[in-house]
């Protein structure tokens, strides 16, 4: 008989930047802990904790900054198992994670601070079309990556992933 899977609930942030819908970019940020990997930002949901208040929470300890408006949340939680090798090592005794996205947008006047807090998530950051995000980010998160925003741009919550 096989074990059952066990995966960590999670949150995930899609940011588009403040200058949507005028530029339709997305933030992608480069972890400081798995060499060459970018990705949204996310993180566990705590005990207790709301899939919205641990997505404030995350966005505070990860980006140092947490000024956005809840544009959607994705429907369903998407489950996924991590890869062999360090993200498996690093998260025992999960198999995966099983995650909430939300579509946010950063405010206007919002400013992101990568050292906030004193073990940083991600060493550097940059706003990507929605081409350039799907090569950039790391290999095993690209089908989610373009499932969820595919949901966003055909619910009408992101307009053009192609503007310029």
């Amino acid at each position: 008989m096989q074990t059952p899977k066990r995966y960590r609930p999670n949150v995930a942030a899609v940011i588009l930047s403040s200058d949507y819908p005028q530029k339709c970019e997305f933030f992608l940020g480069k972890r400081s802990d798995v060499k060459n990997t970018w990705q949204f930002p996310q993180g566990g949901i705590d005990e207790g904790e709301t899939p919205v208040q641990a997505l404030f929470r995350e966005l505070e300890e990860e980006i140092g900054c947490c000024s956005v408006d809840i544009i959607a949340e994705y429907p369903d939680w998407i489950s996924y198992d991590f890869p062999a090798g360090v993200m498996a090592r690093k998260m025992y005794p999960f198999d995966g994670q099983t995650q909430k996205y939300f579509l946010v947008q950063l405010q206007k006047n919002a400013e992101i601070d990568l050292t906030a807090f004193h073990d940083p998530e991600f060493e550097e950051f940059k706003y990507v079309k929605y081409e350039q995000l799907l090569k950039k980010a790391t290999y095993f998160k690209r089908r989610v990556y373009r499932r969820v925003i595919e949901h966003f741009v055909r619910e009408g919550h992101i307009v053009d992933v192609n503007s310029a």
